[in-house]
């Protein structure tokens, strides 16, 4: 009988061996789970903060396009009837509101391209991956 008692012990050792392991794996799994989240997360807040910068250059060409164009449209007019005739006028303004819209928007056009995929979360979860099914 003390035979029977000795195996006994030694069965409920191992399978609280085994849970303990399955325990530190679930465990460590969500580490790593958090982990990549956490890694995600900053890189895409890098990445959304050049897009917003970019965005706000798009804004400022319209409202600087709209705004300068209505006030200075309004100025020529005043001028123009000093100065010079009506179309020379709003030929010269259109073509430097124009200018200043198109350099606008090629920065904020140069600063979205910038903004790319959170490419080291994606290469960490294919190792990541990839340790996991070696380990099967």
């Amino acid at each position: 009988m003390s035979h029977s008692v000795s195996q006994g012990a030694g069965a409920g050792a191992s399978e609280r061996t085994i849970g303990q392991l399955v325990a530190d794996a679930s465990r460590d799994l969500s580490a790593l789970v958090r982990a990549e989240i956490a890694l995600a997360k900053s890189e895409i807040t890098a990445e959304v903060k050049q897009g917003a910068i970019g965005a706000g250059l798009f804004v400022g060409a319209a409202v600087f396009g709209a705004a300068g164009g209505l006030f200075v449209l309004l100025a020529i007019a005043w001028l123009l009837s000093e100065w010079l005739p009506y179309w020379a006028g709003f030929g010269i303004v259109a073509v430097v509101l124009l200018l200043v819209a198109g350099v606008l928007a090629v920065i904020g056009r140069g600063r979205i391209k910038k903004v790319g995929a959170p490419e080291r979360t994606i290469a960490t979860s294919k190792q990541s991956v990839e340790a996991l099914k070696g380990h099967r």
